[in-house]
């Protein structure tokens, strides 16, 4: 649900300079080896959400189409004034919402107090509330990020009446908190006001992140990458549980990869998180399942043993449904 392919790593161009040719279509075939059907390239300011819907249209994927927390300060820099900077999403939404490469969420939009170089906190919060009213008018799901505010977060939300039903009311249609890195008690408020809780890499850094990723419940919960960032590393509580990935799984969601600088055509590059991870994020979730249910056995309790197939296809579903994506189950 979550691949920033407009990112120039994935044509070999890091911090400017191409250290590699562009390798995007072996990237593909990677995906399809790891039966990845498809990808929601995410838009972060307008000027990407063009660039994320041209990428979908190119190459069949799907995009989204907003301004992100920290990119707040696009609004006012604009040269016709924050207003403009709307109609400029709006129109990008409402002349791409049929056919390939359509735009199926509004987003990345929300509060990141983590960054606030990047946009002042009254600033992330004026442009986060003005976005919303595009989802009210599309009733379009949203790709949400909260990061390090979520009282904030939920307030303007519930003021604005998402507070419940994923803003059913007032002409939502739900969405996902995307990248969760918060507790078990901000992973059930976002449930309870009826939002999808996107897990990644980053959502499994700590042994409090893997309790929260575990309480949330399989109706609710979404896998991504946000490649080419959020990897799961070694220094990760959730080495432990990839460490018993099998190993013909590991040769698809993991592939031996090399340095940008030793760079051989059909490999991916160190560093560089890519789409085929998601199946190594939904094996963590499963082994963290097993691991609950061994426990409770322990106890005397009984708890019904939930295979990976399941976790994986109750997380596609959800996916699918969230986004209107019944394209990808017919084919």
């Amino acid at each position: 649900i979550s691949v920033n392919l407009t990112d120039p790593v994935f044509r070999g161009i890091y911090h400017g300079k191409q250290k590699h040719q562009d390798d995007l279509d072996e990237m593909k075939k990677r995906c399809e080896a790891a039966s990845v059907k498809s990808l929601i390239i995410t838009g972060t300011s307008l000027r990407d959400s063009h660039h994320a819907i041209q990428l979908a249209k190119e190459n069949g994927f799907y995009a989204t189409v907003g301004c992100h927390p920290t990119r707040s300060t696009d609004f006012d820099n604009h040269t016709d004034g924050p207003q403009a900077y709307l109609e400029g999403l709006d129109t990008l939404i409402s002349e791409n919402l049929t056919g390939r490469g359509r735009v199926v969420a509004l987003g990345e939009l929300g509060l990141d107090y983590d960054r606030t170089n990047h946009a002042p906190i009254d600033i992330q919060k004026k442009y986060f509330r003005m976005q919303l009213s595009l989802a009210k008018k599309y009733h379009l799901p949203m790709f949400l990020h909260s990061r390090s505010a979520h009282a904030d977060f939920i307030q303007i939300l519930s003021q604005e009446g998402f507070g419940s039903d994923g803003g059913k009311f007032v002409g939502g249609a739900g969405g996902v908190v995307h990248s969760f890195t918060g507790t078990t008690h901000e992973a059930q408020d976002y449930v309870n006001m009826g939002f999808h809780i996107g897990i990644n890499g980053c959502s499994l850094k700590t042994s409090e992140n893997l309790t929260a990723a575990l309480s949330i419940p399989p109706q609710w919960i979404m896998f991504e990458t946000d490649a080419p960032w959020c990897s799961c590393t070694s220094t990760h509580a959730s080495k432990p549980h990839l460490d018993q990935l099998p190993p013909d799984y590991r040769s698809v969601f993991y592939p031996a990869a090399t340095q940008p600088q030793r760079f051989v055509l059909g490999k991916p590059v160190k560093g560089r998180n890519e789409p085929t991870a998601v199946g190594g994020v939904a094996w963590v979730i499963y082994s963290l399942h097993q691991q609950a249910r061994e426990e409770a056995l322990a106890r005397g309790e009984q708890r019904e043993e939930v295979p990976y197939w399941k976790i994986v296809q109750k997380a596609f579903k959800n996916t699918v449904e969230l986004f209107k994506l019944q394209e990808l189950i017919d084919t």
